[in-house]
């Protein structure tokens, strides 16, 4: 109520500050786009030199910060550190001087030859995209992954995700237009008891290869951007009637898209694909630096435990030799003690 009587206090209204949000959300964009030109050259200098270190990247994931680490189960951590050898996050879209949108990432894994799966590497592609109802975010296509059998540590979700994926695809072609909601085909009910059967807790970081994300086209994303931006310049001019006329139709034609997350094996796909492009990419020398003093405080600790340990034996075996150096006077003055007192000598008076 606070909020809503400052804003009939005042001639400011939301579409105002929306706005402005919208022309810093455009300036941090621009900020990203001329950041990759400036660190470009930074990047391949470090590739050159960190490709010589052994294990560099596995080691990274180690010290993974918590947003990361939390995902990262203890299968995945064993296969990551003994398998992982090389990590590469791009702004896809502006490479080779492109134009589209520099929020658009895609992560290279690449690994050696290791017991879970064939592929030596895994590529995800994010998109950034906007909705008719106003949602921007990354939107993303399930990556398949050619487990070795019985090795799948998504436990089949990420296969699952990934044909029914190809399937809404193939069926969207063939859409007719009839907008009204159907129920889930054998294939997506399966998906869905699994997810839940599954738990977040349970759920392998190698499922994030499986994140789709919010059913947003590269067609309905420039509509969509195109449509805000000629909306923002009518606010600006004064005509507001043109900018507001069909939200609700917006509203309407987005309803379907509200039954999408319970299909999505990983939910949090979005925010840790920002947690590694934006902290564990452009920080890896400094995780890996904590790895590698980490190993130091730990050798030092076993150096320390093994010199208490030895420093205790000695004290104990001093105290031991105390106690039996103290037993033996014990003895000796136990037996003086049984022996007759000496006779006085006789003084002359």
């Amino acid at each position: 109520m606070a909020a809503q009587s400052a804003t009939e206090d005042s001639s400011i209204t939301y579409e105002h500050l929306n706005d402005l949000s919208a022309e810093f959300d455009d300036a941090e964009t621009e900020l990203i786009r001329q950041e990759v030109v400036v660190k470009r050259p930074l990047y391949e200098k470090r590739h050159k030199l960190i490709s010589q270190i052994p294990n560099f990247w596995a080691l990274v994931f180690e010290q993974a910060p918590p947003d990361i680490d939390e995902f990262i189960q203890p299968s995945d951590s064993s296969l990551l550190l003994t398998s992982l050898t090389s990590l590469s996050v791009s702004r896809f879209e502006i490479e080779n001087g492109g134009g589209g949108d520099p929020r658009s990432l895609c992560f290279r894994f690449e690994f050696s030859d290791n017991d879970h799966f064939e592929d030596k590497v895994i590529e995800k592609k994010f998109w950034h995209r906007r909705s008719r109802d106003g949602w921007s975010g990354l939107v993303s296509e399930p990556v398949e992954i050619r487990w070795k059998k019985g090795k799948d540590l998504t436990g089949g979700l990420l296969g699952m995700v990934k044909k029914v994926w190809a399937a809404q695809q193939a069926e969207a072609k063939d859409k007719t237009g009839d907008a009204n909601p159907k129920d889930l085909t054998a294939d997506e009910r399966a998906l869905k008891k699994k997810i839940e059967n599954t738990g977040l807790g349970g759920l392998s970081f190698f499922a994030w290869f499986g994140y789709v994300g919010r059913n947003v086209s590269a067609e309905e994303s420039q509509e969509a951007t195109e449509k805000a931006r000629k909306e923002r310049i009518a606010r600006q001019e004064g005509n507001t009637s043109s900018a507001n006329g069909s939200e609700s139709e917006d509203e309407e034609e987005d309803d379907e898209d509200g039954d999408d997350n319970e299909l999505e094996i990983f939910p949090e796909g979005e925010n840790l694909a920002i947690a590694i492009s934006e902290d564990l990419w452009p920080g890896a020398i400094k995780y890996f630096t904590q790895a590698q003093e980490q190993d130091e405080i730990s050798d030092d600790d076993f150096e320390s435990d093994a010199d208490e340990k030895d420093e205790d034996e000695e004290d104990a075996d001093a105290k031991d030799a105390e106690e039996k150096g103290a037993n033996v006077e014990g003895a000796e003055g136990e037996a003086e003690e049984e022996l007759p007192p000496a006779k006085r000598r006789k003084t002359s008076s």
